[in-house]
């Protein structure tokens, strides 16, 4: 019922590399833990629907994500942004580049994109 991006980048080398392997620091929008290592990425479901047949039920659900990486600097940021893309590329595409910013309360820098996904069912 939802994307596998947390299947996909923790298959993925590129990934590991950035993000880490045990625990890989790619966690649900809300669920990472008080004061994660950094870098780390959260992802959320913005919106989704079943491609509706008239005669058959679904085989496949059509998702939008919106992936948030924050980082110490940007280039942690930037490595880490570029690794997820990489790993799901070959699945979804990417729909949109949300940009970037500094978070002036943390310090941290942020990289958001948007990732459209189809999930057969």
């Amino acid at each position: 019922m939802f994307p596998p991006i947390f299947a996909v980048c923790a298959a993925d080398a590129e990934v590991l590399t950035v993000l880490g392997a045990n625990p890989v620091r790619l966690f649900p929008f809300g669920e990472a833990p008080q004061n994660v290592t950094a870098p780390y990425a959260v992802w959320q479901v913005i919106s989704g629907q079943p491609e509706n047949f008239i005669s058959d039920r679904p085989d496949i659900d059509e998702f939008t994500l919106q992936v948030d990486v924050y980082g110490n600097t940007d280039t942690e940021v930037t490595a880490a942004a570029i690794a997820i893309r990489n790993a799901v590329e070959l699945q979804a595409n990417i729909g949109s580049w949300g940009g970037q910013n500094k978070d002036p309360a943390t310090g941290r820098y942020r990289i958001r994109f948007d990732i459209d996904w189809l999930t057969p069912r």
